[in-house]
C-alpha cells in the first residue's frame, strides 16, 4: 500500500480486524512472540532488568555523553554503551519520533498488532551490533529470524499480519529532521517549516515543527483566529511562534497588564497579558527573552502561560522558577 493510511483503510474495508488474527493465538500475536523470545535470547549480554540500578542508570547518563571509544576506554559495560549510543538514539529519531507522526493517519484497531518498519530499527541494530563483531552465539532459528528482521526494517514501512494475508505500506517518500536540543548522539526531530514533515506517495502527509505535530494551518496559515479556537496547548504555542509573539500580541489585541525590567537579562522586558478570552482560562501570558542565544545567536523572544493570581510581571517570572518575584528581582543572571 502507498502509506499507512491507505493501509489502515485497506484494513477497516475488508473487516480483516474483526478476524482471528487478534485472539491471542493468531498470527499476529504468534510473531510478535516469537520476535520477543527471540531478541530476549540475542541480547542476555545487554542489561534489561538491571537498568533501574542507580549504578546502571549513572553509567548510562555518562555513557551518553562519549564516544562509544571513549566509554569503553573508561571501563563502560557494553552492553550501557549500546543503549546509550544506539538503542536510544534510533529510539528517539525513529519509534518516538518519526512513529507517533504517521500514528496520526491511521485508524486504530483494538488488538491490532502493528509493527512499525524502519521505525523500529533501535530494536534489530544493538542484536546486529553484537552479532556483526561476534559477541553473541545465537541458534540458526534466531538468526534467521533476525535477518528477516533487519530486511523488514531496511526495506518496508508499517505491517499488519493477519491469517490469510499481509498487510504492507511504503515508506515515506520524504522526511524532513533537524537535531534535537542537546542531542549527542545524531539524535533527530522531525521539523520543516514550510511543508509537511513526512510525506507518502499517495499525498498522506503530516507537519511537524521543532519535533510538535501540528495541522497544517499552523504551518501555512495561522491566525488569530484559528489559534484562539485551538484548545492544544503546544499546537497553539507552535502557531503563534510562526506569527510571532509580539505580532500576536498586537494581532489578538491582548491587554497590557504590567511590564518590568528583566533582572536576570540586562536591556530585556518583561511583560504581562490577559489572555484572548476564547482561550476559556483565567491565565495570562508573559513574555520574555530566553537567557540563552539561540544557534544563529540571537535570543529568541516566547511566552509563557502563568496563573492568573500573579499580578506583576515579576511575580510571574518567579513564579516559573518557584520563587517568589521579590526574589527573582535579585536574580543575576538567567539562563
Amino acid at each position: 500500500m502507498p502509506s499507512p493510511r491507505a493501509a489502515s483503510t485497506l484494513i477497516a474495508a475488508e473487516n480483516l480486524a474483526s478476524n482471528t488474527s487478534l485472539t491471542d493465538d493468531g498470527v499476529g500475536h504468534h510473531i510478535a512472540g516469537m520476535i520477543s523470545s527471540s531478541r530476549t535470547r540475542l541480547t542476555t549480554r545487554v542489561p534489561n532488568d538491571r537498568w533501574h540500578r542507580p549504578r546502571i542508570r549513572l553509567a548510562i547518563e555518562a555513557a551518553r555523553l562519549m564516544s562509544p571509544e571513549d566509554a569503553l576506554d573508561a571501563g563502560v559495560d557494553l552492553g550501557v554503551i549500546l543503549r546509550s549510543t544506539v538503542q536510544d538514539p534510533l529510539r528517539t529519531s525513529l519509534f518516538d519520533g518519526v512513529g507517533p507522526a504517521i500514528r496520526t493517519l491511521t485508524t486504530s484497531f483494538s488488538g491490532l498488532v502493528t509493527w512499525y518498519g524502519q521505525q523500529e530499527a533501535h530494536r534489530v541494530a544493538v542484536c546486529d551490533v553484537l552479532l556483526r563483531h561476534s559477541r553473541i552465539r545465537s541458534s540458526p532459528d534466531d538468526l534467521e529470524l533476525h535477518e528477516i528482521q533487519s530486511t523488514l526494517v531496511t526495506s518496508t514501512g508499517w505491517w499488519w499480519a493477519f491469517d490469510d494475508v499481509c498487510v504492507m505500506s511504503e515508506r515515506p517518500s520524504a522526511l524532513h529532521t533537524e537535531p534535537t536540543p542537546g542531542g549527542v548522539h545524531n539524535e533527530r526531530w522531525l521539523h520543516h517549516a514550510d511543508r509537511s514533515a513526512v510525506e507518502f506517495i499517495d499525498g498522506a502527509a503530516v507537519h511537524v515543527l521543532h519535533g510538535t505535530i501540528v495541522p497544517d494551518w499552523v504551518v501555512h496559515d495561522p491566525t488569530p483566529e484559528r489559534i484562539a479556537r485551538e484548545r492544544n496547548i503546544e499546537i497553539r504555542r507552535s502557531a503563534i511562534e510562526r506569527i510571532g509573539w509580539d505580532t500576536y500580541v498586537d494581532m489578538a489585541g491582548l491587554t497590557l497588564i504590567d511590564q518590568s525590567a528583566d533582572p536576570g537579562n540586562d536591556g530585556c522586558t518583561l511583560q504581562l497579558y490577559t489572555t484572548p478570552a476564547a482561550w476559556r482560562t483565567n491565565g495570562k501570558i508573559l513574555l520574555a527573552v530566553n537567557g540563552s542565544r539561540e544557534r544563529d545567536g540571537h535570543r529568541r523572544r516566547y511566552g509563557l502561560q502563568v496563573p492568573g493570581f500573579v499580578p506583576t510581571a515579576l511575580d510571574a517570572a518567579g513564579w516559573t522558577y518557584g520563587i517568589r518575584g521579590a526574589d527573582y528581582a535579585r536574580l543575576a543572571r538567567r539562563t
